[in-house]
């Protein structure tokens, strides 16, 4: 039986994000971010919002990046999966568990604080240093599409292909 553990979302950060290393140095980030839902109550026929707060892990490059431009109040995109955390109370012995999402992708939504701009979809960070404003490293091709392109299709992307283009490509070469 086929199985799917997807989350995407676009929230708000609660906190900073907060940075440690592993003993072999690999860059772990803890954040949170809240998720607003509006909804019209259909008895009431009154607007309502929802929040619903989630905890968020990165690893590697994803992580010091978050350290580095990620502040408290930052909307965020993040692309993961759901992981059950379970462990014994130290002070009542009773078993206790959570979920996080471990994010595998994570675009920054705005440009950088104080600068008014919201979208930071078409900027590769400015001259005084910002962020990029995409790093989705991916494993394998996007859902639904073939690893293995047919001889016939050229090594460039045609204009209507919505895939991402990553063959040969380092970060920096991210088309957007």
């Amino acid at each position: 039986m086929a199985s799917l553990n997807k989350v995407m979302l676009i929230g708000n950060l609660t906190r900073d994000p907060e940075v440690r290393y592993t003993p072999k140095g690999t860059a772990v980030c803890d954040m949170a971010i809240a998720v607003n839902r509006r909804f019209l109550n259909e008895t009431t026929g009154e607007r309502q919002e929802e929040v619903t707060y989630l905890d968020i892990v990165l690893w590697g490059k994803q992580a010091e990046l978050a350290g580095q431009y990620l502040s408290k109040g930052r909307p965020v995109f993040i692309e993961g999966r759901l992981q059950m955390d379970s462990w014994e109370d130290k002070a009542t012995g009773q078993k206790r568990s959570k979920i996080k999402i471990v994010a595998e992708g994570m675009q920054f939504i705005d440009s950088k604080p104080g600068s008014g701009g919201v979208g930071g979809g078409g900027s590769r960070g400015d001259s005084e240093g910002g962020p990029p404003a995409r790093f989705t490293p991916r494993s394998g091709p996007p859902a639904g599409r073939s690893e293995q392109r047919p001889q016939s299709q050229p090594s460039s992307a045609p204009d209507d292909f919505d895939g991402p283009i990553t063959e040969g490509m380092e970060e920096d070469d991210i088309p957007f």
